[in-house]
């Protein structure tokens, strides 16, 4: 079993492993009184007073601690990223990252005006809705309750979180940031006059996947051993007849 889960684990793409891994540790962390969460939430005043900066990333790691929650809010950040990461987003990690970026950007906007102190929720819906979008035709099971298509899933979810008192707002803020870089990337682009918004930097997509090939580089032959050309017919000699 240890050998299926360590196999199963590094053979999640890259972005998701970074991201469960890190969720995953911030709570052990927390559990075993290591950090506190007055630590790691968000705290603007923290952040631009005591220049603790670390709370920008650390408020996405959090999602409370060990229970229904946190394993419910696991559960739906691994498989929808990882889906994301795996699908429309397969061999661009870049891009993966930059709307990752893009959506956390937003989110930690919109946070100076709404009093949300872990945004990891938030996240998760983003990443539930922009799948939804993109998979529109894809029939959802709910718990065995109810079936429905994927662009309902989030407000299911939304609708669920309501039954277990936690606040809307932070559904809402998810909903809202993905819908945003869907219409700038899905929807805008292909409108009449429409173009493209967001570009991913070209310093992320070196870091995250190394130059780009050159289509007209043409690597040199290699010398051959004796000046033959090796593998290639010969052209037969011709023969002296005396004549």
């Amino acid at each position: 079993m240890a050998h299926t889960f360590q196999q199963e684990y590094m053979e999640m793409p890259p972005i998701t492993r970074a991201y469960t891994t890190a969720c995953v540790l911030t709570t052990i962390a927390v559990q075993l009184d290591i950090i506190s969460p007055l630590q790691i939430y968000f705290n603007p005043d923290a952040i631009f007073t005591k220049y603790q900066v670390w709370r920008l990333v650390t408020n996405f790691m959090y999602f409370g601690p060990i229970g229904f929650n946190f394993l419910f809010n696991m559960i739906f950040a691994y498989r929808y990223c990882r889906m994301l990461e795996e699908g429309s987003f397969r061999n661009k990690t870049a891009d993966f990252f930059f709307m990752i970026l893009f959506g956390c950007t937003l989110m930690i906007i919109l946070g100076f005006f709404v009093n949300i102190v872990f945004l990891g929720s938030a996240f998760t819906i983003m990443l539930v809705y922009l799948w939804s979008r993109r998979n529109p035709y894809v029939r959802m099971n709910f718990f065995g309750l109810m079936t429905f298509h994927a662009p309902y899933l989030p407000w299911v979810l939304l609708g669920f979180s309501v039954l277990l008192g936690n606040s809307v707002i932070v559904d809402l803020m998810g909903i809202a940031v993905g819908h945003i870089y869907y219409f700038l990337e899905d929807v805008f682009p292909k409108q009449h006059g429409g173009f493209k918004l967001l570009k991913t930097p070209w310093i992320l997509t070196y870091l995250l996947e190394g130059p780009p090939e050159d289509p007209n580089y043409n690597p040199l032959p290699e010398d051959r051993p004796g000046g033959f050309n090796w593998g290639e017919p010969q052209r037969p000699e011709q023969q002296d007849d005396g004549n």
